[in-house]
């Protein structure tokens, strides 16, 4: 399987785990929701948020990368996150509506990449301002190991 496979199979992945997420989240109580679990943000709904969140900055920063500028043009419109722990819906379904627009743009991105486009090296400022280089593939294995973090949090 080579690299671009893989990431495939992470974005079909991630949105598989998404919609199993979201539907559990749905049959929540809205105060159940909002409930402070003593994650990183708080609640489920928080932490998704953050998820949203995070994508949003990584997928603006990969858009830097010649093959990702169309690819991501739709993300790079949206306003940027003032912080990490911002709630950018307060409503689970509009959030999820949000989470399965980000997921088909994903999917497609990656779709389209190229291995080659994977050894790219990408410069960006994380969100403290300090300078960044690194290769593009170890971003993109970030940017899942993130989501992936952050819903087991959800989950537990």
């Amino acid at each position: 399987m080579s690299l671009k496979q893989h990431f495939e199979l992470m974005a079909e992945y991630n949105r598989w785990m998404n919609e199993r997420v979201y539907g559990a989240a749905g049959n929540l109580s809205k105060s159940a929701l909002l409930e402070d679990r003593r994650a990183f943000f708080g609640s489920i709904l928080g932490t998704l948020n953050h998820i949203v969140v995070g994508d949003t900055i990584w997928l603006k920063r990969f858009a830097a990368q010649p093959a990702s500028a169309e690819p991501l043009r739709e993300i790079t419109e949206l306003a940027a996150p003032k912080n990490l722990n911002q709630i950018i819906f307060e409503d689970l379904d509009e959030l999820y509506s949000h989470r399965k627009w980000l997921d088909e743009k994903i999917i497609k991105w990656i779709s389209g990449l190229t291995d080659s486009d994977l050894d790219f090296i990408l410069s960006y400022q994380n969100t403290k301002g300090v300078p960044a280089t690194k290769r593009f593939s170890s971003l993109i294995y970030h940017f899942f190991n993130h989501q992936t973090h952050h819903r087991g949090q959800v989950t537990t």
